[in-house]
C-alpha cells in the first residue's frame, strides 16, 4: 500500500522541507474554521516574519480566533472560562498580528469568509477578501495559486493498514488537492495529526498517500477550537419557532451555527417531544392563526414519524440533539432508484420483497453496471454471497446470469440474492463542522457503526444538485434550508454578507447554494431568518429595522426570493408578485417602523396608495412578543442545549451586562459621589466581587463598578 512520502514529528522540519521542495513562494490552503493545522501555519508564519525573502500567502476562510477581553475588568470575569474552554489551544498567530496592523509586507491572508462583524475595520482583510461561493472556493484558492494543501487530520490503524481521516473539514481539501494534482504544478499536500479530531469515515477517508508529509507527534494532540453557545432570546426562539413548523416530517433540513439555529432545533424537539406544549406556543405568537395552511402544506406540527435526513454545508451541534431525540433518523441510499422507491413507499429499508426489483424494472433500471452492482451491495441489497464479474452476477452455487433485471432467469437468481434489509444509510451528509467541546465528545463517543451514519463530504456534493442530480433530488425530498441573513429588502432581496459601503460583514458562503437549489428542487424550500429589529448594545442609538425598503448591498437577489422569517411571522414570497411581497414582508416588520415603510413603498407605486396595514400585523412590538412568550419560559430556556458557563457565570455576565449599560447613562459626578458612600455588601455578592478582584477597590473607577455590580446582582 502507497505510504506518506514523508512523516516528521516537529512543524520546523515540515517547515524546512516545504521551502526546500516548493521554494520560497508558498500559497498555503486552510480549510475553513476548525481544521487549520494552527502549529504548522504559525511555524510558517514565524519563518516568514524572520526571512523577508520568503512571500507567503496564506488562503482560507474563517481565521478562528479566542473571544479576547476588551479591559481588564473583562479578563477578570473572561480569563477563567478562557482557560477552562480553550486550554492549550493554540492561537492562530498570523491574526493576532492581523488584529494589531502588524503583518509583514511579505505576508498576506486572503479569505473568503469571516467570522461575522470581526473585520469590518481591517483593511487588510476587506482588500484581500475573496467574495466567492463555497462550492467555487477550491478552484478559487487554486486559482490564486495555491502550491501547498494543508489541514487537521487524525489517524487510526485498521485490518487494511493505516488510515488517515480529514475529520471535520472534507469540504474542500479532496477538491483543491485533485486541482493541485491535475495541474502538473509543485505543490505539497501536508497534514498534521490530532488525536482529538473525531475520526469520520466514509468521504472523510483517506490512505497514507494522499499526504506528501505528515506531521506527527503527541504534543500537537492539543485542546480543539470551540465554540461556547450564546443565549437564545425570546425573539429567537419565536424565530424558531415558526421555522420548525415549515421543516415537514421525512423530509430535509439544513441549519446553521449561533442562537437562530439553535432556536430552530429546540423548537423541532420540542414539537417531538412535547407536542401540545408546542402547538399551545405556535398558537401563543399567532402562528397557526396566520399561517395555518402554509404549515399544513409545508411543514406541520406533529411529532417526526418518519424523521429528517440532513443534507447540510455545516455539521452543527444542533443535528446530534436531532438525532439523540430520534428526530435525525432517515437514511438515504446511494443509488437514485432505491432512494425513489423509498421515498414512494414501494420499498421497505427493513424487509426487502422480491418485488422491488420488478420496481426497480418499472423505473427503468434493468442493465446493472460494476458500480451500481457495489453500491447496491454495500446498502445490502445484495447479499455478501453474490459476485459480479463482467456484467454478469454469479450465485453462491455457482449459476452465472446477465446482470439485467429485465432478464428472467437474472430475476430469479436476483431474488434468490436479495439481502434481508438495506444497510449502510446517511442520516447526515455534512461539510465541515465546528460546535462546543461536547459537540466533539460526543462525536469521539459514538460507537463506530453510528457515526458511520454522518458522512462528511465536499461542498461540490452537499451545496448542489450538479454531481449527480438524480440522486440527490431523490435523496434531498421536503428540503427546508433553513439559513441566517441580517436584512430583507421590501423586495424580496436578502443581505446578509456585507454592507452597502463595500465592507464584507462576513462572506457569502454556501447561501447562495441553498437558496438556488431550494427553487430546483420540487419540493424544496429556502427559509431565510432575519431579526426583525437590530440593537445597538451599548450605544447610544436608536434601534433599527431589518425590513428596509431598500439596500446598497444584496448576498441573494429578488428573483430567488422564497420564504423570509422574523420573530413577528412568516413572509412566503414565492411566485408572488411585488405587491404581494411588500405587503407579506411589512406584516413581519416591527411594527415602530412600518409607517415609514408602508410611506416609501406607496411613493415607490409597487402597494396602493390607499393600502392600511391590517390590525392584527400592527402590534409587532418586542413588549408583545414577550408577554406572549412568558408563559413558556421554562420550554423555552436561554441555553436549551447547555453551555459552558457556570450558574454563577451566567449569573455574573448577566449583572455585568446591566453595570456596562448603567455606566454608560448615569451622571459620572453622581456615580462617583455614590460609590464614595456605598457601603451595603450583602454576603451573596462576596464571591462574585473576588472573581472580579473587587472585595477592596482602591480607584474610584473600581469603587463605582463594585457599586453597580452589587446593586445589579441584587437586582
Amino acid at each position: 500500500m502507497p505510504a506518506v512520502r514523508l512523516v516528521v514529528d516537529t512543524v520546523d522540519a515540515a517547515v524546512d522541507h516545504l521551502i526546500k521542495t516548493i521554494g520560497k513562494d508558498i500559497r498555503i490552503g486552510l480549510p475553513l474554521g476548525l481544521g487549520k493545522p494552527t502549529q504548522l501555519v504559525n511555524a510558517l508564519y514565524a519563518r516568514a516574519k524572520a526571512d523577508s525573502t520568503l512571500s507567503l500567502t496564506i488562503l482560507t476562510a474563517l481565521s478562528l480566533e479566542k473571544p479576547v477581553p476588551g479591559s481588564a475588568l473583562e479578563a477578570r470575569f473572561l480569563q477563567p472560562f478562557l482557560d477552562r474552554v480553550f486550554g492549550d489551544c493554540p492561537d492562530l498567530d498570523y491574526m493576532l498580528d492581523l488584529r494589531a496592523n502588524r503583518l509583514p509586507t511579505n505576508v498576506q491572508v486572503k479569505e473568503f469568509f469571516f467570522k461575522p462583524g470581526s473585520n469590518l475595520n481591517s483593511p487588510h482583510a476587506q482588500r484581500n477578501y475573496i467574495s466567492t461561493n463555497y462550492t467555487f472556493a477550491a478552484r478559487d484558492v487554486f486559482n490564486q495559486g495555491c502550491n501547498v494543501a494543508a489541514q487537521l487530520i487524525c489517524k487510526r490503524d485498521t485490518p487494511d493498514g493505516l488510515r488517515y481521516s480529514l475529520s471535520c473539514n472534507p469540504d474542500t481539501s479532496p477538491e483543491l488537492i485533485e486541482l493541485l494534482r491535475a495541474s502538473g504544478r509543485p505543490h505539497a499536500v501536508v497534514g498534521l495529526v490530532n488525536q482529538n479530531l473525531p475520526y469520520m469515515a466514509n468521504d472523510a477517508e483517506v490512505l497514507p498517500s494522499a499526504f506528501d508529509l505528515v506531521v506527527d507527534a503527541p504534543r500537537y494532540t492539543t485542546t480543539l477550537f470551540s465554540t461556547p453557545k450564546l443565549a437564545v432570546t425570546p425573539p429567537d426562539y419565536a424565530i424558531g419557532l415558526y421555522a420548525s413548523a415549515l421543516i415537514k416530517d421525512g423530509g430535509t433540513l439544513q441549519v446553521g451555527i449561533g442562537a437562530l439555529g439553535d432556536a430552530v432545533v429546540h423548537a423541532a424537539r420540542l414539537r417531538h417531544q412535547q407536542t401540545a406544549t408546542y402547538r399551545e406556543a405556535l398558537s401563543a405568537i399567532g402562528a397557526l392563526q396566520q399561517h395555518g395552511a402554509l404549515i399544513d402544506g409545508h411543514g406541520g406540527t406533529a411529532p417526526f414519524e418518519q424523521g429528517l435526513y440532513g443534507a447540510t454545508e455545516m455539521f452543527v451541534d444542533g443535528f446530534m440533539h436531532l438525532y439523540e431525540a430520534g428526530i435525525l433518523k432517515r437514511a438515504v441510499y446511494d443509488f437514485w432508484a432505491l432512494q425513489q422507491l423509498i421515498n414512494e413507499g414501494r420499498c421497505n429499508p427493513h424487509a426487502l420483497q422480491a418485488s422491488v426489483l420488478d420496481d426497480l424494472e418499472a423505473l427503468g433500471v434493468r442493465v446493472i453496471r460494476t458500480q451500481d452492482f457495489e453500491v447496491l451491495q454495500r446498502h445490502g441489497f445484495f447479499s455478501e454471497a453474490i459476485r459480479y464479474d463482467a456484467g454478469h452476477l454469479i450465485a453462491p452455487d455457482g449459476e452465472r446470469v446477465i446482470a439485467n433485471v429485465a432478464n428472467p432467469d437474472s430475476r430469479r437468481v436476483m431474488a434468490r440474492c436479495l439481502g434481508q434489509r438495506l444497510k449502510n444509510g446517511i442520516v447526515l451528509h455534512g461539510g465541515f463542522f465546528l460546535g462546543p467541546n461536547a459537540f466533539y465528545a460526543a462525536l469521539r463517543a459514538m460507537p463506530d457503526e453510528e457515526r458511520a451514519t454522518i458522512c462528511m463530504t465536499g461542498v461540490y456534493k452537499v451545496n448542489q444538485l450538479d454531481h449527480n442530480p438524480r440522486l440527490y433530488k431523490a435523496q434531498r425530498q421536503h428540503a427546508r434550508f433553513i439559513n441566517t441573513g441580517i436584512m430583507a429588502t421590501l423586495s424580496g432581496a436578502v443581505m446578509s454578507d456585507g454592507l452597502e459601503d463595500g465592507r464584507v460583514v462576513s462572506g457569502v458562503g454556501g447561501q447562495y447554494n441553498f437558496v438556488a437549489m431550494a427553487h430546483q428542487l420540487p419540493t424544496g424550500r429556502s427559509v431565510l431568518l432575519i431579526r426583525a429589529v437590530r440593537d445597538k448594545e451599548g450605544k447610544t442609538a436608536a434601534p433599527s429595522s431589518n425590513i428596509v425598503f431598500n439596500y446598497g448591498h444584496i448576498t441573494i437577489p429578488r428573483h430567488l426570493r422564497d420564504i423570509v422569517v422574523t420573530e413577528y411571522g412568516i413572509a412566503d414570497l414565492r411566485s408572488k408578485t411585488d405587491n404581494e411581497v411588500a405587503k407579506a414582508l411589512l406584516h413581519i416588520a416591527d411594527s415602530r417602523f412600518q409607517p415609514e415603510l408602508l410611506a416609501q413603498v406607496k411613493q415607490s407605486g409597487k402597494v396602493e396608495a390607499d393600502y392600511v396595514i391590517p390590525e392584527a400585523f400592527r402590534q409587532n412590538t418586542p413588549a408583545a412578543l414577550e408577554a406572549k412568550l412568558a408563559a413558556f419560559k421554562k420550554d423555552l430556556p436561554a441555553f436549551p442545549f447547555g453551555t459552558d458557563l457556570t450558574a454563577d457565570e451566567i449569573k455574573l455576565g448577566k449583572a455585568l451586562k446591566v453595570v456596562k449599560a448603567q455606566a454608560a447613562k448615569q451622571n459620572k459626578l453622581k456615580l462617583a459621589f455614590d460609590a464614595w458612600r456605598f457601603k451595603d455588601i450583602p454576603a451573596s455578592a462576596q464571591p462574585h466581587l473576588e472573581r472580579m478582584g473587587l472585595t477592596d477597590p482602591q480607584t474610584l473607577q473600581d469603587k463605582v463598578v463594585r457599586m453597580l455590580l452589587v446593586k445589579a446582582l441584587g437586582a
